[in-house]
Formats: C-alpha cells, sequence, structure tokens
C-alpha cells in the first residue's frame, strides 16, 4: 500500500473503532432506554384512558339508577303512565317529570342525550334533545351487561344535533304496571371523544375496545382490525402486549370487563429510536469526514516535504552539481532534513568539481605530454636527410629543409601556449608538407582552402596535420591529392579528402582507438587517437569525427567542431 493508503486507513480505523465499539455498547441500552421510555408513556396514556372510560360508564350507571324506577324520576314516571282520567293533573305531572329530567341533566355536565324507551311500542318520551329518526338500540355495539344495565360502546350519538362519539347505557325501569320501558343515558358532548383523543404521542396511538368476549366493539383503524373481530386471534395469546398486523398493542383490563387497547404502527414505534440512530449517522459521517480531513491535511504535510526530496534529488541526478533549493516546509523535522540534503548536495558539488578538476589537469598534462614528445625516429631521419642534402646538393635545398623543420619544431614546442588559431594550424600544415615532399621525393597536390572567417578561430593543436598524415600514410601515389576545406556555418566544418588506397571499417577503429600511432617511426607521434580524445577532452559530445573510406577510392575525414564565445583551453 502507498503511504496515502496508510495514512488513510490509519485515520480511519483509529477513529471508527472506538466510535463503532462505543456505539454497539450503547445501542443495546439506548434500544433498552427507548423501549422502556415507549412501553412507560404508552401505558400511561392507556391506563388514563381506561380510568376515563370507567368513571365515564360508572356515571352513566349512577344516572340510570336516578333515574329508574328506585329513583325519584322513576316514581313520577310510573304516575305520569297510570290511567287517569283527569287530565290537568296528567298535564302537570308530565311538566314536572320533564323539570326534573332537566335538573338532572344540567346539573350533571357529563351527560347527554337522555329519553326513556317504551320497547314494545317502539316509541321514545321525554327526551331532553332532540333524536335521529329512528331510535334503534339493538344496533349498537354491547360492551358490556351488569345487573340489568346494558352499556354501550363508543358509536356516534343518537342526538340529532350531535355527531360525536359517545358512550351509552340503558336500563330497564321495572314499573309496576309495564316491564318493556328503559332509561336511555349518553356521555356529555365531545366527552367521548376528548377521552379518546387524549394521546400524548401526537395521533400515533390508536385505540381498540373490546367487549368482555374479546371482540372489538369499536376500532380507529377499521382499516387493519374490524370492528367484530376477535382480538385474541390477533395477539396470539399475549396477555399485556405484543406485534400484530405490523402494529405494536398494549392492552389494559378494566374492572367492569371490558378492555381498552393502544396501537402503534411499527414505523411510529421506531421513529424516535430511529432519529436517534439517524443522528448518530450523522455524526459519524461528520467524524467520517473530519477524519477524512485530518487524513488529507497530515497527507499533505508528508506529501509537500516527500515532493521536495524527490524534486532536489532528481535535480541532483541530473546536475550534480546543482546546489539545494532554499524552499521550506516550515516542519522542523523536514526542514532539518532538508538541510543536511542540501549540505550533501555541496559536498558532493564540490566532489564533482574537484574530480573534474583533477580529471582536466591530467588531460592537459597527457596532452601536453604529447605535444612535447616528438618522434625520436622522426628527428634522426630528418637530420640524416639534412645531411645528405647537404652533401648531395647546395646551401639553398638545405636551408628549406632548415626553415621548414625548425617552424615546425617551433610550433610544436614553442611556449605559444595550446591554444592556436586555424591560421597557425594550417601554417603548420604547410610546413609538415614541405618536409615529407622533400623527404620522400614524391609529387602530391595537397589543395587548402579556408574562409577568411575562420582564420582567427581559436582550435587546439596538431588537428588537421594527424588527418593529413593518415592520408599520406594510407596508398598516396604520385598522382594522389588531398583537399582540404574549412568552412563556416553554425560550426567550424573541417574537410579532408584523398584518392588514397582507402581503409576498412577495422583499420579506422584500430586508428582511433591506438593510443600510439601507427606510422611513429615515419610521422610525428601524433595520430587519429589523439585527435579524437582531444576533441572529448575540448569539445565533450559536441565536436563530431566523421570517418568515411572505400578501399580503392579514397578516404573522407569530416572534422565538426562548435564555435564558442571564448577561447578553447586546452
Amino acid at each position: 500500500m502507498t503511504l496515502k493508503k496508510r495514512i488513510f486507513l490509519l485515520f480511519f480505523l483509529s477513529a471508527f473503532i472506538p466510535f463503532i465499539s462505543i456505539f454497539s455498547i450503547s445501542s443495546y441500552t439506548i434500544d433498552s432506554i427507548f423501549v422502556n421510555k415507549i412501553n412507560d408513556g404508552i401505558r400511561s396514556n392507556l391506563q388514563q384512558v381506561t380510568s376515563s372510560l370507567e368513571n365515564s360508564i360508572t356515571n352513566l350507571n349512577h344516572v340510570t339508577q336516578q333515574l329508574s324506577y328506585r329513583g325519584t324520576l322513576g316514581k313520577k314516571l310510573d304516575e305520569v303512565l297510570k290511567p287517569s282520567s283527569n287530565i290537568i293533573e296528567l298535564i302537570e305531572a308530565r311538566d314536572e317529570l320533564k323539570n326534573e329530567l332537566n335538573v338532572v341533566t344540567f346539573t350533571n355536565p357529563n351527560i347527554g342525550l337522555t329519553l326513556y324507551y317504551f320497547q314494545k311500542e317502539g316509541a321514545t318520551q321525554f327526551a331532553n334533545f332532540p333524536i335521529k329518526d329512528r331510535f334503534s338500540p339493538e344496533s349498537l355495539p354491547v360492551l358490556f351487561k351488569s345487573y340489568g344495565i346494558t352499556c354501550y360502546g363508543p358509536h356516534i350519538s343518537m342526538n340529532r344535533f350531535n355527531d360525536q362519539l359517545v358512550l351509552s347505557a340503558m336500563r330497564k325501569v321495572q314499573l309496576p304496571q309495564r316491564d318493556d320501558v328503559y332509561i336511555y343515558v349518553e356521555s356529555g358532548f365531545r366527552l367521548t371523544q376528548d377521552i379518546l383523543g387524549y394521546n400524548q404521542y401526537q395521533g400515533a396511538l390508536s385505540h381498540l375496545i373490546l367487549n368482555g368476549e374479546g371482540k372489538i366493539v369499536y376500532s380507529e383503524i377499521p382499516e387493519v382490525m374490524k370492528v367484530g373481530e376477535n382480538f385474541s386471534t390477533l395477539s396470539k395469546g399475549a396477555a399485556k402486549d405484543g406485534i400484530a398486523r405490523d402494529y405494536h398493542w398494549f392492552k389494559e383490563d378494566s374492572t367492569q370487563n371490558w378492555s381498552v387497547i393502544s396501537v402503534i404502527s411499527q414505523a411510529k414505534y421506531q421513529q424516535e429510536k430511529n432519529q436517534w440512530l439517524l443522528q448518530i449517522l450523522l455524526v459519524a459521517l461528520f467524524f467520517l469526514g473530519f477524519t477524512v480531513f485530518l487524513a488529507w491535511l497530515l497527507w499533505k504535510m508528508v506529501y509537500k516535504p516527500l515532493s521536495l526530496f524527490h524534486s532536489e534529488i532528481n535535480g541532483m541526478s541530473q546536475n550534480p552539481q546543482k546546489t539545494g533549493s532554499q524552499t521550506r516546509t516550515q516542519i522542523p523535522e523536514f526542514d532539518f532534513l532538508l538541510g543536511e540534503f542540501s549540505n550533501m548536495q555541496h559536498q558532493i558539488g564540490d566532489l564533482f568539481k574537484e574530480v573534474q578538476q583533477k580529471e582536466k589537469i591530467r588531460a592537459d598534462l597527457e596532452v601536453e605530454k604529447l605535444l612535447y614528445q616528438i618522434n625520436p625516429h622522426f628527428l634522426m631521419n630528418t637530420l640524416d636527410t639534412v645531411h645528405w642534402l647537404a652533401v648531395m646538393n647546395g646551401q639553398g635545398e638545405i636551408d628549406k629543409l632548415v626553415q621548414s623543420l625548425n617552424k615546425l619544431l617551433y610550433y610544436n614546442l614553442g611556449k605559444l601556449g595550446q591554444v592556436s588559431t586555424m591560421k597557425e594550424e594550417i601554417e603548420a600544415l604547410r610546413q609538415y608538407l614541405i618536409l615529407q615532399q622533400i623527404r620522400y621525393d614524391f609529387e602530391f597536390d595537397v589543395r587548402i582552402s579556408a574562409d577568411d572567417q575562420v582564420l582567427q578561430i581559436p582550435v587546439p593543436r596538431f588537428i588537421l596535420q594527424p588527418l593529413v598524415e593518415n592520408s599520406l600514410y594510407h596508398g598516396l601515389s604520385d598522382e594522389g591529392f588531398i583537399q582540404i576545406e574549412v568552412t563556416l556555418a553554425k560550426t567550424l566544418n573541417i574537410l579532408i579528402q584523398d584518392n588514397g588506397a582507402g581503409m576498412t571499417e577495422e583499420a579506422i577503429q584500430r586508428l582511433l582507438s591506438n593510443r600510439i600511432a601507427e606510422h611513429k617511426k615515419v610521422g610525428m607521434g601524433i595520430g587519429l587517437n589523439y585527435v579524437h580524445r582531444m576533441l572529448r577532452a575540448q569539445y565533450g559530445d559536441q565536436a563530431q569525427l566523421v570517418i568515411e573510406s572505400e578501399l580503392g577510392t579514397g578516404t573522407s575525414i569530416l572534422l565538426i567542431l562548435p564555435i564558442k564565445g571564448e577561447d578553447v583551453r586546452g
């Protein structure tokens, strides 16, 4: 793995292993807390609803007892129903009964519609409110029956002007004359709806009311749990709570032999926990983003010095003498390393300079040695020639020979320095050719042409003589010629051509690589290898020496030298 990936992985693990561990440990605890909190809240709400419904039913029971035969109003009802010939007394009794009924309902605000129901006739009398078109208690959901009273579960009121949910109770009046008279009482306006609407979960809870047999007599979610359905089949035998049809349910039994069940969908049940999980997820994402940011920041802190080190190393590999950069990272440890690396660069640069200087001195000494080393055979042969010419000819020929030899020796051994000009190099070549023509007494044509602008260009000593000497000693006959052209373009171009016997490629390579001149016994001892090494020492890879030769045709040598802005130094 790369350093970048390792940094990101380590930061990720260091941040999220503790976080995941804490989350895993706390998740169970938080889950228990939420479950207990939700369950306790729902049960508290359920108990409150059950208690309110019990109180309402108890109140209905008390009112029906008061309005039955054993109560005051029940006895007055018996008097009203007795046959009487006195119409005035009958009217007064009916009015008194109505007034008493109004007093009872007025003094009890939790009572709504109140009336007497005559079952045989299917008629109602003494209702305190107008009733709907047809009064049919048989259609109402029975909650329980006990001691002559029938209590009905929540249903729409029989009051013509009230469509709210109500609880109701109906009790037989048990008159001496008739046994089909009942008192019917409903709970007050909005009382039942307010009780069932009591919900601290803002509508998330729904209610079911079961009768003593476990059947649903009221349902706020009829699309899921219908009225008349037996809840015991849904609860699967659970007593107090459970899950049915993706709803959590909680049951509270009443002492009046009925039950209230609160149900809440699993989505709502898990909502608070899911909100907590969402918050934890957001915190985790924040930590992830923050961790990635820290990893990126650390990576940048490491990457910048590494890039700087890489740049410095590349620069040193391309140019060993390059000095270190002054760029700093503002990190003391890396700046210290950069400082040490810069010192190392300076030391390496100094070593390179020292080695180059030593190599240059060594090359200069070797070149100087070559310059001052004249072939003894050449001197002996030349002096021998001078001797015989003095004997055979006259002073003029000897004088010419001696002058040429003197000029050549002066050019070779004189204190003119190691740098020469192209004009001086051509003049020395002319003196050398005069000596060679006199020594061997054969005719060959040497043509030298040079542009005027090249004459003062500085060149190393003895770069023409070895090239011309090569042509002389490789098959040049009396009818031979040597053509020397010195031209100036972007470079200094020296072309030497002859029509001699030519050379093989192996012979050319041997001349270039042999540090001892092949024709030492007859030449000046300066061979092509000297020229080749001189060019490398003076110009490096900027100079070119191209030799092309064909056996029986001749040889062509092209020397290409760069033109420097300053003198060429040996």
